[in-house]
């Protein structure tokens, strides 16, 4: 339970259903000094830009009353400490990080699911809008995508295993964002116009290149900045602070609309050029999870994907090339394929797999 209007109405859902429920919020703390990001809303009150801020627990604790369950406090600081450490070391080495997928994974439903399983419990429930069914294809249990396609996150949820799948609830999957706000006003829920969580939650002011800077000021350095041809037009204080397909800040003017093309961290070195040379129609992706038997020896399997959690799915065949590793082939190019985000593979709403994007290929 973040102490959003999601998880609180998954609780209350799950308490109606019948379900003796166990609330658990994650106290992920400021680890190393990093602070929790903090905005003001109009009516002058702090509100997290993420999950899991002190206000967020005090929320919590609210629902937990209303709903007459009992909420407990686990301490993930260590942990949390670990995705801020896997952010900042993909920036360092050129790549894009998406740190909702690891926090899933690695936190949500991973250590919390070993905490589930210590205390008796059968499932582990969450706020997220994605579904479990059945796939009619192979009759297995699999993760879908959320009734609410605009709301969808199944996205970052890709990476769970089997195991968890089988031992999971999303019972707010089933409906449309507003739906869900309608209902924590029928449950008397606290929560019920409190604003989405956006963004990080450790990036004060959505600064990533400042937060990595402060956690390793000595890969900083000067580097130069190139056009497609490699000729040198322009320097940066460092290959961080930027992302493929990034076109705003880039440093450089020339009279027409320019991106960051590549990134190399061994030579500090930042490539820009036009548009068209983002447009790549294959990748190469590893840490492969294939949720769906159907995707496990995937030769040619039409599908459509996904390579990043807020781009539209374009259609692609998956092919296994290895055993931590899948190609992606779309049917049209694609703009920014970018080291270091997902790509997630469906056969409509039924998740098929994905991996960690190495590269574009082609």
């Amino acid at each position: 339970m973040s102490g959003g209007v999601d998880s609180s109405v998954a609780a209350a859902l799950l308490k109606r259903d019948g379900y003796e429920v166990i609330g658990v919020f994650m106290r992920l703390g400021s680890p190393d000094g990093v602070e929790i990001a903090e905005s003001s809303n109009s009516d002058g009150k702090k509100h997290k830009q993420g999950c899991c801020s002190v206000l967020d627990a005090a929320d919590a604790r609210k629902v937990a009353g209303v709903l007459d369950i009992p909420l407990y406090v686990l301490n993930f600081q260590e942990d949390f400490g670990k995705v801020i450490n896997y952010f900042v070391d993909e920036y360092n080495r050129g790549r894009t990080p998406n740190p909702c997928v690891r926090c899933n994974d690695w936190l949500k439903f991973g250590k919390l699911a070993r905490y589930a399983e210590a205390v008796g419990a059968d499932f582990v429930a969450s706020g997220h809008y994605a579904r479990i069914g059945d796939d009619p294809a192979t009759g297995e249990q699999s993760l879908m995508r959320g009734v609410d396609h605009k709301k969808d996150q199944s996205y970052v949820l890709f990476g769970m295993t089997r195991v968890t799948l089988e031992h999971t609830l999303l019972p707010i999957g089933a409906f449309e964002k507003s739906v869900v706000r309608q209902l924590a006003q029928e449950f008397k829920l606290p929560t019920f116009n409190k604003p989405d969580s956006q963004e990080i939650c450790f990036v004060p002011n959505q600064d990533y290149a400042g937060l990595v800077k402060r956690r390793s000021p000595e890969n900083f350095r000067e580097g130069e900045l190139v056009d497609s041809a490699g000729k040198v037009v322009g320097s940066h204080e460092g290959h961080q602070q930027f992302t493929i397909g990034q076109r705003k800040g880039v440093g450089v003017a020339f009279g027409y609309p320019i991106y960051v093309v590549d990134i190399d961290p061994a030579s500090n070195r930042v490539t820009i050029g036009e548009r068209s040379a983002l447009m790549k129609t294959k990748l190469r992706a590893k840490q492969i999870n294939l949720l769906s038997s159907r995707a496990r020896d995937a030769h040619d399997l039409k599908c459509v994907a996904k390579i990043r959690y807020n781009s539209p799915p374009a259609s692609a065949s998956l092919n296994v090339v290895g055993d931590d590793e899948i190609e992606v082939t779309f049917d049209e190019p694609q703009t920014a394929i970018t080291a270091g985000q997902a790509v997630v593979c469906f056969d409509g709403d039924i998740v098929l797999g994905g991996g960690w994007i190495e590269e574009a290929i082609e």
